[in-house]
């Protein structure tokens, strides 16, 4: 692997004012400098280090500026990615930001944990002429860039915020849906209470995504801007205990709510054994560790389990999350493992090949069948069974249909189960008239994100299940215009 300076002077060398569109298709992808694998393993510091000035103005070149823009169709949010490329092309950062600014107030955490690859990235012409998604224009990697830059040069601009309207509304959550939704009905001129139910803001951006992936100091920061925009934060606050919505908006005044509260309650893998000792949801075993600190053993808020053999189940992005900080944590050996193949694995590639590039082991196509005890109730192992792939399910993939006869007894001391979230069915239980779907989410207006109480929106993760961050942020603007809208009549 190159270094950040070797990869400076290609950077470097390639780099000129302008060129040709059989120039711009033959510029290489600029890969983003990481920390080595034998290093990150034992620190929880960003992987990613990000492009280098020459980087960015490099790959921000091999953007063809289509007529057509189809990477806007791509992205949620509707950022005008061309506009703000073009302008890192020419080294204009300070404007990138802006133009950003204008349909986004995230961009350093989308430029981190979107999957541009199935978003953007993945209608960008340059892509789909060499046929691989994975060689478009890195539109993620300079949005962080231009975020990136701007923190560090100290330029955050405030947005405008309209005259008071004398309304008060509160929004429930402080994730990405909870944050979007907060800013716009903020600069609306709204009085803007958000309402989160842990000890820290930031929702899934803190308390899910590991530091390594996503340093908390930047959700520390975009949570500043929106105080410093006006916006009253409260903190400890669990929407359904501490009070109801219907307290909320008969009593305390509320003319509108937004419910962001997202996807919190984990789901097990329904075998006997998970009441073990040394089995632990992802949720747990991340807030621990992201939440808690529970990696620095002098000032953590929690202990963690020290463990030597680790199994992780599941293939998306919040079991390679897992299984990364397992192994920071001290686990010698760690192994994911999953229903399906490689190619079924619904991570991004990107995890998946950090994961493997830090050691991390897949078994493949196995699926429990129990969770083994020792005398003391504690985990010494996992009964697993060989599945082959069948028909595809509703989902496009193929199912897994297990082999009777080939189970196998495999040791592990920690099990975490990272196979998905549902809705926290708290409000629901306290807010009867909330209609909500067979998994306990929202069922809102497709057009308004209205629930079925009047004044009381939803949007991200209550709605949608488990989504992705930009997702959720567009459900939040989406629902702050139709608040605005519901607020003015």
């Amino acid at each position: 692997m190159k270094t950040r300076e070797e990869l400076d002077v290609i950077a470097k060398g390639l780099r000129k004012d302008s060129y040709t569109m059989k120039e711009r298709m033959a510029i290489p992808l600029q890969e983003m400098p990481v920390q080595k694998p034998e290093v990150r393993i034992h620190n929880m510091s960003e992987v990613a280090l990000g492009f280098t000035e020459n980087q960015a103005i490099v790959e921000a070149n091999r953007c063809l500026s289509c007529k057509n823009h189809p990477c806007i169709d791509g992205c949620p949010v509707r950022i005008d990615i061309p506009g703000f490329v073009g302008k890192v092309a020419v080294g204009d950062i300070k404007e990138a930001y802006s133009i950003i600014s204008d349909s986004s107030l995230l961009p350093a955490i989308c430029g981190r944990v979107c999957p541009q690859e199935n978003q953007c990235q993945k209608f960008c012409t340059v892509g789909k002429a060499r046929k691989d998604v994975e060689q478009s224009v890195g539109i993620g990697r300079l949005e962080r860039y231009v975020a990136d830059t701007m923190r560090a040069e100290g330029y955050d601009p405030l947005p405008s915020i309209a005259p008071p309207t004398g309304k008060k509304v509160a929004v429930v959550g402080s994730g990405p849906a909870s944050i979007s939704a907060a800013a716009d009905l903020r600069k609306a001129g709204h009085d803007v209470y958000m309402f989160e139910a842990l000890h820290k803001g930031g929702g899934v951006l803190v308390y899910g995504i590991p530091e390594f992936r996503l340093p908390k100091k930047i959700v520390a920061s975009e949570l500043g801007k929106l105080e410093k925009m006006g916006v009253h934060i409260v903190t400890n606050f669990l929407v359904g205990r501490t009070m109801t919505l219907e307290t909320m908006m008969k009593e305390e005044g509320f003319d509108a709510v937004f419910v962001g509260s997202g996807a919190g309650l984990p789901k097990l893998l329904g075998v006997p054994g998970e009441n073990l000792v040394g089995v632990f949801s992802a949720n747990e075993y991340l807030t621990r560790s992201n939440l808690m600190h529970s990696y620095d053993t002098e000032n953590a808020l929690t202990p963690h389990i020290v463990s030597r053999k680790v199994a992780v189940f599941g293939g998306g992005n919040v079991a390679m999350d897992a299984a990364r900080t397992a192994l920071r944590l001290g686990a010698l050996e760690v192994t994911i493992v999953y229903r399906r193949s490689e190619e079924e694995l619904p991570a991004r590639r990107e995890e998946i090949g950090h994961a493997k590039e830090e050691g991390v082991k897949f078994l493949l196509l196995h699926a429990p069948v129990s969770v083994e005890g020792d005398e003391n109730g504690h985990v010494k192992g996992v009964i697993l069974q060989t599945c082959e792939l069948g028909e595809p399910d509703a989902s496009g993939r193929r199912s897994p249909v297990p082999i009777p006869g080939s189970e196998k007894f495999h040791e592990f001391d920690t099990v975490i189960p990272a196979i998905g979230n549902g809705s926290n069915p708290l409000i629901k239980m306290t807010t009867p008239a909330i209609e909500t779907n067979r998994r306990g989410n929202f069922i809102v207006n497709e057009d308004t994100l209205e629930t079925s109480i009047q004044g009381v929106f939803a949007g991200g993760d209550i709605v949608l299940g488990a989504a992705t961050v930009i997702l959720a942020m567009g459900q939040g603007r989406k629902a702050a215009k139709a608040m605005n809208d519901y607020l003015a009549r």
